[in-house]
């Protein structure tokens, strides 16, 4: 019988023989990460940032759809960098963060931008919104402790991913019209309710970090659309299967006449026979979701609080609101294997570990883990001014309207 001792020196032999191929290319890809991750992140930071509040008219009548025409404002900040760029200066495509806050009960809406792109970003929402307002304010996350969670704090957090492919779209704010009456039902007033209804102490943070994709994005999501609509037949099995055929009958065409196999032609039907009712109405919300403007963007979330306070029924709600979103058809949001959870092994200091970590990449609006690729309309849905239905005394708003003075108006 092989004794444990004998197993484990043959896996040591067998080590010792490849060790200097295996350990390089491991090394390699977990180098390249770490380093693509510090490079990028010392960019960022070098960067001139500025935080702004944006706060909604009170008597705003405009859905979702004005905050599309901001996002593709956006777009336009697409920039390409050569290899010495990227991956030494680690220069990124400049993004934007999208933050849905919840402090101590008040909700508001802050956007985390470049100096150089504020007046672009100001233009864009006034162009939608005229009577909201933007004012420049320190970053709230500094009123917090820089290590979470801590002696007197704790907190729970998670990076959202899709259960489905990218191009395959949520549930968008055209989907959200009541059936009787035709009105709109915001979807963002579940979030903002709940945010209302946190004591004080208590935070909860929501956040999109976006970057604009430039359009050769879509090629390659093309592919979906195409085998979808059964335009992309069965691989052929590639110059090794062309190779192997040659061989097969080699000595069959010395021998005899080669008889090639009869294809039989068949008929191909229209795609609204050879689709199901799901099938076509998918195709078509990918077609849809593809002819706008994309994003990569990190769906994060974070709940933090004293320890006294700390409530995780708030999450609970969150993720709720959340399911407005999913679609059973199409696509669905779900916290993914980032989520602030350890089993078996090491708990408490994994656990400590996980939470620190996204509670300092939320800080820095890091976008490290899971991405996903959101349209224009997706954006719009998951974070827009609210419309005036959204009437929570914890979101501050603008009472009037601000103008400019009359032309005509005297001089004393």
């Amino acid at each position: 019988m092989i004794s444990y001792i004998e197993i484990l020196k043959s896996f040591g032999q067998t080590f010792y023989q490849v060790w200097w191929i295996v350990l390089p290319v491991a090394f390699y890809y977990v180098f390249m990460t770490l380093w693509n991750s510090f490079v990028k992140d010392n960019w960022a930071d070098n960067l001139n940032w500025t935080v702004v509040e944006i706060i909604p008219p009170k008597e705003l009548e405009k859905g979702p759809k004005p905050m599309e025409s901001v996002y593709f404002g956006l777009s336009g900040v697409t920039v390409s960098y050569n290899a010495f760029e990227e991956y030494i200066l680690g220069m990124d495509t400049d993004k934007f963060s999208f933050e849905l806050a919840g402090l101590d009960g008040e909700v508001h809406f802050y956007v985390r931008v470049q100096q150089r792109y504020r007046n672009l970003l100001e233009s864009t929402i006034y162009a939608q919104y005229p009577g909201a307002e933007i004012i420049e304010v320190p970053d709230y996350m500094q009123n917090f402790p820089k290590v979470m969670p801590n002696r007197d704090w704790d907190l729970w957090g998670s990076d959202m991913s899709l259960t489905a492919a990218d191009p395959i779209p949520i549930r968008t704010y055209d989907k959200f019209e009541e059936d009787i009456t035709g009105t709109m039902i915001d979807p963002m007033a579940a979030f903002i309710e709940l945010f209302a209804t946190l004591p004080p102490g208590q935070n909860l943070v929501l956040q999109f970090v976006v970057k604009p994709l430039a359009e050769t994005w879509k090629i390659k999501e093309m592919e979906i659309i195409q085998k979808l609509a059964g335009r992309i037949s069965a691989p052929s099995g590639g110059i090794f299967q062309d190779i192997i055929d040659v061989f097969t009958h080699l000595f069959a065409g010395l021998l005899g006449p080669v008889e090639f196999a009869k294809t039989e032609k068949k008929e191909q039907q229209p795609l609204a026979f050879r689709l199901t009712p799901g099938e076509q109405e998918q195709l078509k919300a990918i077609e849809e979701n593809l002819s706008k403007n994309m994003f990569k963007v990190k769906v994060r979330m974070v709940y933090f609080g004293k320890k006294e306070g700390f409530d995780m029924s708030f999450v609970s709600g969150f993720f709720g609101a959340l399911k407005q979103f999913n679609d059973l058809n199409l696509n669905n949001l779900r916290p993914n294997d980032s989520k602030t959870t350890a089993h078996f092994v090491a708990i408490v200091p994994r656990l400590q570990a996980m939470k620190r970590r996204i509670f300092d990449r939320y800080r820095r609006r890091n976008t490290d883990g899971v991405n996903v690729i959101f349209s224009t309309s997706e954006l719009a849905t998951l974070y827009h001014l609210p419309d005036m239905g959204v009437m929570t005394p914890a979101l501050p708003r603008v009472e009037s309207k601000k103008g400019t003075a009359p032309a005509n108006l005297p001089i004393g």
